[in-house]
């Protein structure tokens, strides 16, 4: 069973990022404060899909991984705990801050201040998402790529 919630949750944590990173984007730069107030506030919301799916993805992992070893699996193990920190540390208070100056219709230079962080912290955690689904996926033998010993 683990070797079918590791690759769901893995997916499903990577959409989830995405899409609040794009929807932060498109509605930034298209849409009107009333837009960027409805999904500054509905991303809280979805931090109850995105951090069970996390937890899936890391608990998995480490059980997938018991004892194997190699560079992708090490590269893996490394990653997780970035992951963790940043989207603990970093953006799940930008998340609720944002919604909170959102809500309060302070949409100012504060706000776009913690929205670059999160836009960052975002694209970190997306491209740190991605290279481990990589690398499941050539561990899988799924993906095949450069030699590497696994």
């Amino acid at each position: 069973m683990t070797k079918w919630i590791h690759p769901i949750a893995g997916a499903l944590a990577l959409l989830t990022i995405l899409s609040f990173w794009f929807a932060t984007v498109i509605v930034e730069t298209l849409g009107a404060p009333a837009a960027i107030v409805a999904v500054k506030t509905a991303i809280p919301w979805g931090l109850l899909v995105l951090v069970p799916a996390l937890a899936a993805v890391g608990g998995s992992g480490f059980a997938l991984a018991h004892d194997r070893q190699g560079e992708r699996v090490a590269a893996k193990r490394r990653r997780m705990p970035i992951i963790a920190a940043n989207g603990l540390l970093v953006l799940v208070p930008c998340a609720f801050f944002l919604a909170a100056k959102a809500a309060a219709g302070e949409l100012d230079g504060v706000f776009y201040a913690v929205q670059g962080l999160e836009l960052v912290a975002g694209a970190v955690n997306a491209t740190l998402l991605g290279l481990s689904l990589r690398d499941g996926l050539r561990l899988s033998g799924r993906l095949r790529g450069q030699s590497v010993r696994t």
